[in-house]
């Protein structure tokens, strides 16, 4: 037999520690996925929808009254999401053809700023100054809604040691609004929604009242003195107003229930 060389055995040796190190060596990547996971290549996405929920807002929010030459004009806005949800006219010209011009008025332009979603919205043919007052009062409204917006997520970004801060979220946390049943009268349907804060009605506003002929002036000259005696008396507990007998019990019947529907 023939004995192996003596440098052939040392090469076969390299050779084998060499293939073993490249074996090493190769299964050293297979790790860096796992590190880059755990490093928190996944956290920016996260962060993103964080942000994308604190867009949202809702509430209810008053314009600043606009004067016209027929009478003082003021809208509010409710908000839910970011999205208008519903404007109503606080205050509008009122008393002799005013009366007649503002229940024509109103409700077309409240309805025009659901649809628009913001001021751009046409006046009503007739009602010249009224609309102009209520977009102005509108915008202004609007202006709040943001602000207001802005500054709830500011709030949110700070720390609890603000007694202040604590306090003002505390009483928008107390603030709802809420809507009574349909009351059916001799004339047509009478619904009432009330807001409510720190246990009190701060405003009351008709959603439905009698329409058509006759009944327009009266609601216009009713639904106001009706809506203040309720925020004033803070209970079901006002009077009729004179020539709306039925308007009034209407009024009454669909505010109690709004009452109740607010824990009294």
């Amino acid at each position: 037999m023939r004995k192996s060389h003596p440098i052939r055995r040392v090469v076969l040796a390299g050779a084998a520690t060499v293939s073993g190190i490249v074996l090493l060596l190769s299964l050293k990547p297979a790790s860096d996925p796992g590190s880059a996971q755990a490093a928190g290549v996944d956290a920016p996405p996260a962060a993103s929808a964080q942000g994308g929920a604190q867009a949202a807002g809702s509430g209810t929010v008053t314009g600043e009254a606009a004067q016209t030459q027929y009478g003082a004009v003021q809208v509010r806005l409710t908000v839910s999401n970011g999205k208008i949800t519903r404007a109503e006219a606080v205050q509008a010209p009122k008393g002799g053809q005013s009366d007649q011009i503002t229940a024509n008025a109103v409700p077309k332009l409240n309805q025009a700023v659901v649809a628009a979603q913001g001021a751009d919205i046409d006046a009503v043919s007739g009602a010249t100054y009224t609309s102009a007052g209520y977009k102005e009062s509108l915008q202004s409204a609007i202006d709040k809604a943001k602000a207001a917006g802005g500054s709830s997520q500011g709030s949110g970004s700070q720390g609890s040691g603000s007694e202040g801060s604590g306090s003002q979220g505390s009483g928008a946390a107390q603030a709802k609004t809420v809507t009574g049943s349909v009351a059916q009268t001799q004339y047509g349907a009478v619904q009432v929604r009330i807001t409510v804060s720190g246990g009190k009605i701060t405003q009351a506003e008709t959603v439905q009242a009698p329409k058509g002929g006759q009944s327009d002036q009266i609601t216009a000259n009713a639904v106001p003195k009706l809506n203040q005696a309720a925020v004033t008396a803070g209970s079901a507990d006002i009077d009729a107003v004179s020539g709306a007998t039925y308007t009034s019990a209407g009024y009454k019947e669909s505010l109690q229930s709004a009452l109740d529907q607010a824990g009294g």
